[in-house]
């Protein structure tokens, strides 16, 4: 099948809709702005797909009801309510039988709870930061993980919760953190875990399956202004201010932070692409910390567009290999533009 014969549906969390409904920067945080969702559908249309700008789960709700279709749907939203919030709109369209870009139901919901992310990629070998859930402060009492500590919501993203306390050097910071988090996160319990001091980078993965492979390796290092030792809200909002992005080159390094991404997507089951975030614990040895199956995808301002740059790759080219990705996962075949090198 030609790509102009291929109808894509696009959904996705327009930020500006729910600034409109009275939601606040923060609860929008995740969602993207008009001029992600222009460069998505005009890459699109310029790789010769036939593009239908849907919206987000409610209006794909309401087209379906209507008996629209589309050949494949390239999903961003993120959903806005209950911790399995990005599977809504995946386990929708598997209810009519229409595939999409990016990862499925389980997927989706299983990689926004840390915890439990963390549970299936330590069971298939993959190193990761000792960990305890608190659900209240009662919970408190039973952790033994030595100190220093990390504290974040269970299950957000873009940093939110994150912030210069999130390092914790004593019980009574802990208790304090935890209390903050739980009060402004609610229904959500906190992830505590070790803290690990050494560099902090992101991989960015296309493929699936055994045809996953590491796009590139980007290195998060803090500027002098910067919340010093984490990757906070704070610093991702003002990046372009407080934080420096660099590729990491080649070598053994970059090899153990690519295997260890690699092999964590693949125990995820994640597919077409997205991120792996990885930091190196006292020993300098990389740790598993979260998996990003919906990666931000604005070209110039989300951290997969950016790496790929850096790389070399175009947003156009980008683009084209993820829907390469998604057509030869449902047994489509791009034309030989849309996988350019």
């Amino acid at each position: 099948m030609k790509n102009e014969e291929i109808s894509v549906g696009l959904t996705y969390d327009l930020r500006d809709d729910y600034l409109a409904e009275g939601y606040s920067e923060i609860d929008t945080a995740e969602f993207d702005r008009a001029d992600t969702i222009d460069s998505i559908d005009v890459t699109l249309t310029k790789l010769g797909y036939k593009v239908d700008r849907i919206g987000n789960v409610k209006a794909l709700a309401a087209r379906l009801v209507k008996g629209d279709t589309w050949d494949i749907v390239f999903n961003i939203c993120e959903g806005l309510h209950g911790i399995g919030r990005e599977a809504q709109v995946p386990a929708l369209l598997d209810a009519y039988e229409i595939p999409h870009v990016f990862s499925d139901a389980l997927v989706c919901a299983l990689t926004l709870h840390k915890g439990m992310t963390k549970d299936v990629v330590r069971a298939a070998g993959v190193a990761t930061p000792d960990y305890a859930v608190v659900h209240d402060l009662s919970d408190i009492a039973n952790i033994t993980l030595p100190l220093p500590l990390f504290a974040k919501p269970i299950a957000e993203g873009t940093g939110k919760g994150i912030s210069a306390q999130s390092k914790i050097n004593s019980l009574a910071e802990l208790r304090k953190i935890c209390r903050k988090l739980l009060g402004e996160h609610k229904g959500q319990p906190v992830l505590v875990e070790r803290f690990l001091p050494g560099r902090e980078f992101t991989v960015g993965i296309i493929g699936t399956g055994r045809k996953a492979r590491a796009l590139a390796t980007m290195e998060i290092v803090l500027l002098e202004n910067a919340d010093a030792e984490v990757y906070s809200y704070r610093n991702k909002e003002e990046c372009e201010e407080l934080v420096q992005y660099q590729l990491l080159g080649a070598g053994q390094l970059r090899q153990q932070v690519e295997s260890l991404a690699v092999q964590s997507w693949q125990a995820l089951g994640c597919r077409d692409a997205g991120r792996i975030d990885i930091r190196l614990d006292e020993s300098g040895q990389p740790q598993f910390i979260e998996v990003n199956p919906l990666a931000g995808i604005h070209p110039e301002h989300s951290d997969l567009p950016i790496m790929a740059a850096k790389k070399g790759v175009s947003y156009h080219v980008l683009i084209g290999r993820i829907m390469s990705s998604a057509m030869q996962r449902i047994g489509q075949v791009a034309k030989a533009e849309s996988v350019a090198a």
